[in-house]
Order: C-alpha cells, then sequence, then structure tokens
C-alpha cells in the first residue's frame, strides 16, 4: 500500500483535489465542476433501469456516473431487478444522505449514506438483517460510468496501469442459469438455450484503490475500499448500452455497516462551465426576428455584448453588428442572456461570437427552410417500413421483415415493454392462435420493431393534412408493394407521401378486417428478441408458427419455433376513435390513387364509430378518458370532412368548447383545422380561445429563455413543441392578427439549435450542425437515420437538463418514433410554406 500511496501522490501533484463537497438547496452535494446526486432521481417501474437514477456524478459539467446502488449482477441488464426507494433523508448538519433500498423478490432491505467527507464523499451500505442466503455472492454496491467519458483513457488499480478499452473485449465465463438472479417476471423465452446458461463477464482489474483517467483532470475519479475489494467491469459484453462498473460484493453473515468506499472526484480550480450560445442550425429568414439564447454556468458573469460576423466569399469574417446582451435570469442550473440579432437582414453565412466563444456558420436566406423536411421523408421514414426490404444505393437497411405476422397474444400478461392483456382477448381468437392477415404494411416505431398502432394513427393524420394543406407531391423513393420492395433516392412516378399514406394505413385497414378492431400493438413476445439490434428480418424466421412441429424444425412454409409476434388486443374507445380519423383523413388521401383502400377505410371508420358512438359513457378513466374524448373529436371532424354528414359535426360541436375549456393545449389544434368547415358563429367564437392561447403562449417566455412549452418527464418534450408550433401555424394561418409567424418560428427555431445543453439541431442531417448519434436500428454503431427527430432534453431531477450525443442509448434523449417524425415534416413544410416573412 505504501507503493501505492506514492505513485497516487505523484499522479496527482499537478491536478488539484476536489473542494469540499457541501449540500445545496436542491439537495445534492455541490462544488464547483463537481455534482453528487443521491437518488434524486428513482428507478422507473416500468422500463427498470433507464440509467437515470440512483447515486449519479457530474461531472465538469457532464454526466459521467450513474446507478449507484446496491445491484444483484454484477453488470445488470435493463430488465434486471431494481430496487424500491422506500426512504430518503437529507441531513444538512451531518452533510449526509440517506436513502432505504428493498427487493421485495428477497424480502431484502438496505441502507445508503452518502457522507461529505475530506475532498470527496465516503458511501456507506449498513444492512440490518444478515444478506439472505440467495444473494450471497451476487449482491453488491455498483457504480456505473458512462464509457465514451472513458474512452481512451486509463484506469490504475492498486497502481497498476490499464486502459478502457473502446470495444468489449473483456474475458467472460459460462455459468448455470440456476444461480442467476430472476429478471422482470414478464421476461419469457422460447430458447431453451437461453435458460439453460447465461454469460457472466470477469472483472477487468480488481483491488482496493481504482483511479479513473488519472491523466485528466476533468474525468479523474478516486474510489478506494479497505473492507471489500472494488471489481472494474466491462458492462457491454453483456449489452451494447451496458456502462463500465466498480462493485463490491455484500459480505455474507454480517450486519451494520458492511461496506464503506470513499469516492473523490477531482475538480479543476475554479471551474466554470463554457458559455453554450444557442440559435439555429438551420438558420434564419432576413425579415424574422433572430434571438440567439446564450447559456451561463451559474458562478460566471455575463459579457456586456456579443457580435454577429459575416463570413464573405474570400473566407474574411466581417462584424456586421455588435450589441448588448440582455439577462434573463435563471433556469433550472444556467443563468441566460439573449443576443438579438434581428436587424442584420442581408442574406449569406454568418457565426455568433460571445468572448473567446464561435459559433459554427449558418444562413440567413429565404429558403432555408426548402430542404429541411426532405431527409425525413426520403430517408427516415422508408428505413422504417415494415415487411419490405429497403434499399439505398450500396447499403440493404433491412430484408423483408416479420412475414409470420402475427399470434394472438396469451390472456394475463403483463409485457415488458409496456403492453398488456386482460382476462380476454376481445377476439374471436385464442391464445397463440395466428391471427391472418397481418403481414402487411406499417412502421417500425421506433428503435426497437414494434407496431404501435396510436402512433401509426398520429403519423397518418399528420401526412393527410400535410398532403391536403401543404400538396407535397416530391417523389424520390420506390415503392412496390407487390414485391415488398424499397429503393431510397429513386423516383418512381408516385407521390412519396401518398405512398406512406397507403402503406401505414395497408396495417391499420388489416388489423380492422382481420381482428375486427385496431390493436394496442404487435411485438416480439421474449426479452432475447426485444434485443435485437440490426436488420430487423433476422429477428425472427419469418416463417408462421406451427405447433405440430418442434422447435427449431421446419417445413419450409411454417417452423415449430414460436418466435413470431404477439398482437395485444385489448379493445379501447380511444384507440377506436383515433383509428377511425386516421381511416377517414386517409379515406380522402387516397381517393384517386388507391380507390379500394380508400373505400375500405371510410367503410371501417364508420363502423369504428358506429360501435364505440353506441356507448353512452367511455370505459376508460382518468388520463384515458382524456385521450379517449380528444380522440373522438378527432373523428368526428375526419368523419364529417370525409362524408358531410351532420351527425359528425353535431358531436363535434356538442364536444370541442368544453374540451377547449378543459385544456387549451390538447384542444385547440383540432378545433383551429375544424374552423374552414363549421358555421359563422363556430368561427366567431374562435376568436376568443385564439386570444386566450395567445395568452398562455406568452407565459411561455416568463417560465424558460427560449419562450416554448419545455416539459420536465421521463421522455424529451420535443413532440409537445413541435405540435405547439404547428397550433401556432393553423392560428396564424387563421388569424394573422393575433398570432405572428414569430410564434411558429420560435418553436422550429427551438428543434433546431435554441435549445438548453448544446446547440445541435435534434434532427439528424438537417442543420449545419446536427445529431449524428441517436436510438435507431443502427445504434449499436453510434450513428443515426438521416431525418431523425430525437425527443430532446430528458431533465435530470431536480435541474440538469441533457441531451447525450455521444451515448445513443439514453431512449428518453435519442429514440426516434414515427409520429414526431411525421408531425415535424407537417411544421417544417408548413413554415416553408409561409410567405410573409
Amino acid at each position: 500500500m505504501k507503493t501505492l500511496s506514492i505513485a497516487f501522490c505523484l499522479l496527482v501533484s499537478t491536478v488539484a483535489y476536489a473542494q469540499k463537497l457541501q449540500l445545496n438547496d436542491s439537495a445534492y452535494f455541490e462544488t464547483p465542476g463537481v455534482n453528487i446526486l443521491v437518488f434524486n432521481s428513482q428507478y422507473n417501474g416500468m422500463f427498470f433501469d433507464e440509467k437515470t437514477a440512483g447515486i449519479e456524478l457530474i461531472h465538469h459539467g457532464v454526466r459521467t456516473a450513474t446507478g449507484g446502488a446496491v445491484r444483484l449482477q454484477h453488470t445488470p441488464e435493463q430488465w434486471d431487478l431494481v430496487p424500491a426507494l422506500t426512504g430518503r433523508k437529507v441531513d444538512r448538519q451531518k452533510n449526509s444522505i440517506e436513502t432505504a433500498l428493498r427487493y421485495d423478490e428477497f424480502g431484502f432491505n438496505s441502507r445508503i449514506t452518502v457522507m461529505a467527507k475530506d475532498n470527496g464523499v465516503e458511501i456507506s451500505v449498513f444492512l440490518d438483517k444478515p444478506l439472505p442466503e440467495k444473494l450471497e455472492g451476487k449482491a453488491g454496491f455498483n457504480l456505473e460510468f458512462l464509457p465514451t467519458a472513458y474512452f481512451e483513457k486509463s484506469y490504475l488499480v492498486d497502481g497498476k496501469a490499464g486502459s478502457f478499452p473502446l470495444y468489449p473485449a473483456g474475458s467472460t465465463k459460462i455459468a448455470s442459469a440456476d444461480h442467476r438472479i430472476p429478471q422482470f417476471a414478464g421476461h419469457t423465452t422460447f430458447d431453451d438455450r437461453e435458460r439453460n446458461e447465461f454469460i457472466v463477464p470477469q472483472p477487468l482489474a480488481a483491488g482496493n484503490t481504482i483511479v479513473l483517467a488519472p491523466e485528466d483532470p476533468e474525468r479523474l475519479v478516486k474510489i478506494h475500499s479497505t473492507d471489500a475489494a472494488l471489481m472494474l467491469f466491462d458492462g457491454r459484453n453483456l449489452a451494447q448500452n451496458g456502462w463500465f462498473i466498480v462493485r463490491s460484493l455484500l459480505p455474507a453473515n454480517k450486519t451494520g455497516k458492511v461496506l464503506s468506499w470513499y469516492l473523490e472526484a477531482n475538480a479543476i480550480p475554479n471551474w466554470k462551465r463554457a458559455p453554450m450560445i444557442a440559435f439555429s442550425q438551420v438558420g434564419y429568414r432576413p425579415l424574422q426576428e433572430k434571438t440567439a439564447v446564450i447559456e451561463l454556468d451559474k458562478n460566471d458573469l455575463p459579457l456586456p455584448s456579443a457580435s454577429l460576423f459575416q463570413v464573405t466569399s474570400d473566407g474574411t469574417a466581417v462584424e456586421k453588428l455588435k450589441a448588448e446582451t440582455k439577462p434573463w435570469g435563471q433556469y433550472l442550473r444556467y443563468n441566460y442572456v439573449k443576443f438579438d440579432f434581428t436587424a442584420v437582414k442581408e442574406p449569406g453565412l454568418y457565426f455568433i461570437q460571445y468572448g473567446d466563444q464561435k459559433t459554427n456558420v449558418f444562413t440567413i436566406g429565404q429558403d432555408i427552410y426548402k430542404d429541411s423536411w426532405h431527409p425525413t421523408l426520403d430517408v427516415w421514414f422508408p428505413v422504417q417500413m415494415d415487411h419490405m426490404q429497403v434499399n439505398e444505393a450500396y447499403r440493404i437497411w433491412h430484408g423483408v421483415p416479420f412475414l409470420d405476422d402475427a399470434l394472438q397474444a396469451p390472456v394475463n400478461h403483463q409485457h415488458f415493454d409496456g403492453y398488456k392483456m386482460g382476462p380476454v382477448t376481445d377476439t374471436k381468437y385464442k391464445p397463440y392462435e395466428r391471427i391472418p392477415g397481418l403481414a402487411v404494411g406499417g412502421w417500425f416505431d421506433a428503435g426497437d420493431f414494434d407496431i404501435q398502432t396510436g402512433s401509426h394513427c398520429s403519423a397518418i393524420l399528420s401526412f393527410v393534412a400535410a398532403w391536403e394543406k401543404l400538396q407535397l407531391n416530391r417523389d424520390e423513393t420506390f415503392i412496390d408493394q407487390a414485391t415488398r420492395y424499397v429503393d431510397i433516392h429513386r423516383p418512381d412516378g408516385k407521390p412519396d407521401l401518398l405512398q406512406q399514406i397507403e402503406h401505414g394505413t395497408l396495417n391499420l385497414v388489416a388489423q380492422v378486417k382481420n381482428i375486427g378492431h385496431p390493436v394496442r400493438g404487435i411485438i416480439v413476445p421474449y426479452l432475447h428478441q426485444y434485443h435485437h439490434l440490426g436488420d430487423a428480418s433476422t429477428e425472427t424466421d419469418n416463417l408462421p408458427y406451427n405447433s405440430s412441429l418442434k422447435p427449431w424444425q421446419s417445413d419450409g412454409r411454417s417452423s415449430g419455433t414460436k418466435d413470431d409476434r404477439w398482437a395485444f388486443t385489448n379493445r379501447s374507445p380511444f384507440l377506436d376513435y383515433h383509428t377511425a380519423a386516421a381511416l377517414a383523413a386517409a379515406h380522402r388521401a387516397l381517393k384517386g390513387y388507391n380507390d379500394s383502400l380508400s373505400q375500405r377505410c371510410l367503410q371501417y371508420a364508420r363502423k369504428l364509430w358506429s360501435e364505440n358512438a353506441r356507448q353512452t359513457t367511455g370505459s376508460d378513466t382518468g388520463f384515458m378518458a382524456a385521450f379517449r374524448r380528444n380522440s373522438e373529436l378527432a373523428a368526428a371532424l375526419q368523419l364529417f370532412v370525409a362524408t358531410k354528414d351532420e351527425q359528425y359535426a353535431s358531436r363535434f360541436k356538442s364536444m370541442i368548447f368544453p374540451a377547449l375549456d378543459r385544456s387549451l393545449q390538447f384542444g385547440m389544434a383540432v378545433a383551429l383545422q375544424a374552423y374552414p368547415f363549421m358555421d359563422k358563429d363556430y368561427q366567431n367564437k374562435m376568436r376568443e380561445y385564439v386570444v386566450k392561447f395567445k395568452t398562455m403562449s406568452d407565459g411561455y417566455n416568463k417560465l424558460n429563455p427560449f419562450g416554448v412549452p419545455m416539459t420536465a418527464r421521463g421522455w424529451g418534450g420535443n413532440a409537445t413543441i413541435i405540435n405547439w408550433a404547428i397550433t401556432n401555424y393553423y392560428a396564424h394561418t387563421l388569424f394573422p392578427d393575433i398570432i405572428g409567424a414569430e410564434y411558429i418560428y420560435k418553436g422550429l427555431n427551438y428543434i433546431y439549435g435554441c435549445h438548453p445543453y448544446h446547440n445541435l439541431s435534434f434532427v439528424s442531417a438537417v442543420g449545419t450542425r446536427s445529431k449524428k448519434v441517436t436510438y435507431g436500428i443502427n445504434r449499436a454503431d453510434f450513428s443515426y437515420i438521416a431525418g431523425g427527430v430525437v425527443p430532446g432534453l430528458l431533465l435530470l431531477q431536480p435541474d440538469f437538463p441533457e441531451n447525450k450525443e455521444d451515448w445513443p442509448f439514453l431512449w428518453g434523449e435519442n429514440e426516434v418514433v414515427i409520429d414526431i417524425c411525421a408531425s415535424y415534416i407537417f411544421l417544417s413544410a408548413a413554415v416553408n410554406d409561409l410567405k410573409s416573412k
């Protein structure tokens, strides 16, 4: 130990030790450059370990560690059991936080205290009862470190050097599954090989003192344990989304304080986060307002001015404007000032400079939005097309998947991805019986390969609005339903938007035709499949299940492998109405393009409406009741526009104004869409609601410096902001004297980079600098699909907004889904269509 101590002293002789940590008013430990959060956020009961809970480290402005807790695996995967937080006490006198954790599955309780000590914290684990025998050699304290924060860096374990692997290459061994701690109870398997054995990663190194990144003052962390060995693991051996993990096993047959770590994260003296200049990466039209929002460390003093430079054709930077910065105040953990450069209207290339911070270039020009929606329609949506082979130049994105769709999901089943079946199927099919006709159309909802029917309905409604209101006739994709083939960048003489409406509608129609109603979703049943990354066509064997065959046996037409996706078929009025709205809208768009499909759309929309209209009250409650009312409104409007039948108009008018009185945010868009089809009394009454909506929207300027409806939930808020901007578009076209175009631009500017944390465009391949790492089917490659719109900022409680660009696996920040992408196409094209500015 003497040699280690001398080596460590020499190592840090040129690095300042952390300043003492103190509990702040937000109940986490803080010193400039280091924040330690202790269960400010809890593990999610639905998705288990989202890597946003437990003891966490924000190190020089970057969250680099998470998941500090008692865990039951060396390298827990997402669906492994997580502890429930049963108590949290903040003791400001002792400068400590105590948490109580419980695993109900084993009746196992533990307490963890985190107390400021010297220049770090002491983390101690207490047991009131000895460790349950089943957990001996399994339960331990884990702290997980973000791999990308430590790539190409080294570590020292008891003075012995090693390097963090860029790609997982550590040792593993096979153990009997009898010794495995069970995963979430909804995890089932069809694969006996998975049942009988499992992989156990072996530590990269072990010792009593671990120093992470000793060469990097921004990432240097020291952990020391006197009563148990520290083990360093690479969690990516089991799952691509795994982190580097430091772990100590809890001892058997002991109570009281059974484990203690000392953790010290280096703090660079007087560290302040560099200013971040938020602006639109796509740029600005000459006449629109142009305001950059500059994000500052709360200990930073604002500079009095900023400058706008134009880059000329010979590469010279010419200062076009120097203007005063105007303080906005504090939002979450940062202070903000604004720089208004609206006065500059000359088209060209520009950048902003604030102190020694300089942005990349952006454009001022009238046509900046002309192509902004193209990548989403040209590339992202084709790649998401289910039941089709998708080609792009020399690349095959995926083969034809899921030709074996689909089996009836079993009753009384809770699926690991949130789907659920009650005690009946609400269909004529028995559990595990094949439902015919479902292997057609649809899009992968997200980075996994399920069909979310509600998202399909929203996407189709956005597409139809774009077709009817904006006449988007772009043709850049070859789509052949007969041969199940898609070729990107190859025109076929047909509008891509119509072809996408057709593709999504085919699956909705198949559901209603073959099942009788739309279903919650269609998804693989087994966690072993759900982990799948890459080509969707290899997630199943593409052969319908045949119970007369043995597992892995095939007759060439079917197989005995029960790997087919399940249809979750419990019926809901919300989904019926939502689907009726989408089908009624699709009926209009497809008329003259695919008349037979168009007629079936209207037939099934009427069917779903009439079957639900006979119910005097909905079976949904709470939030679902609100969703049902909103979807019934949309269905009534779309059916009225499609048929001119007054029964639908009457129902819409009886519901819309009570809906607006309950919530302007959720009712305004459909109310404005109805405006052209309603009478003068309706139109006159809408004016007062638009005035109220403007007042509500103006209130966002006081809530955050970006002036948009930002949300603070477990999923980024970009969908809310896009839908708000779309509502402003409808309001502006009808009431330009009340809602100006700037309300629309403000929402789109946010999406394009004028937002907290960083200034990347949230739309991949749109804008000068945009998201290059997203949660899609190619996330394991740390890549993206052009045109994908990520959810955006995730708020880590209590005050840390985050959107990681170097780590794709945080789905709440980076998972791209179909409804937000479809609404983005409408918004971007609508802004391009604005002629006034």
